[in-house]
């Protein structure tokens, strides 16, 4: 596999994928002027070889340079432009339990020896960050609080 890769670029893809495909408009052929809807075989190929953000990324623990756990991977936000930009990583708390969700700059992760790594971070510093909150959307319930 491909787990060489920066999670960045992985995050990157990820996310311009899941972009493009909030873009499509519809799955019917429409006329003389359709367009072919999916992946090609040879585009399977590279889909299953990639990482799949449900398996490889999400709840998945994170880790400092010294290999303490430091946290873990909550979210991902893709950003108004479609760009993957942010990590959510909860850290503290105990069984979900008073948990500080902070946002981290997908770039500041790496993958190495199959676990995500932030390197320099420590739970201190990480829970002295401002805590990360949902905007909230007109007429829209905000997830409910982990604490």
């Amino acid at each position: 596999m491909y787990k060489e890769n920066s999670l960045k670029k992985v995050l990157s893809a990820i996310g311009v994928a899941a972009a493009l495909s909030l873009g499509a408009t519809s799955a019917y052929a429409q006329g003389p002027r359709s367009r072919t809807v999916g992946v090609s075989k040879d585009e399977q190929k590279v889909v299953a070889t990639g990482w799949s953000v449900k398996k490889d990324i999400m709840d998945k623990a994170v880790y400092n340079d010294n290999n303490e756990k430091i946290g873990s991977v909550d979210d991902l936000i893709i950003s108004p432009t479609k760009s993957l930009s942010y990590a959510i990583i909860g850290v503290g708390g105990f069984l979900g339990i008073g948990t500080h969700d902070i946002a981290i700059p997908v770039n500041h992760i790496k993958e190495q020896d199959n676990k995500l790594v932030l390197r320099g971070a420590t739970k201190e510093a990480l829970k002295a960050l401002p805590e990360f909150q949902y905007a909230k959307k007109e007429g829209e319930t905000p997830p409910a609080s982990r604490q």
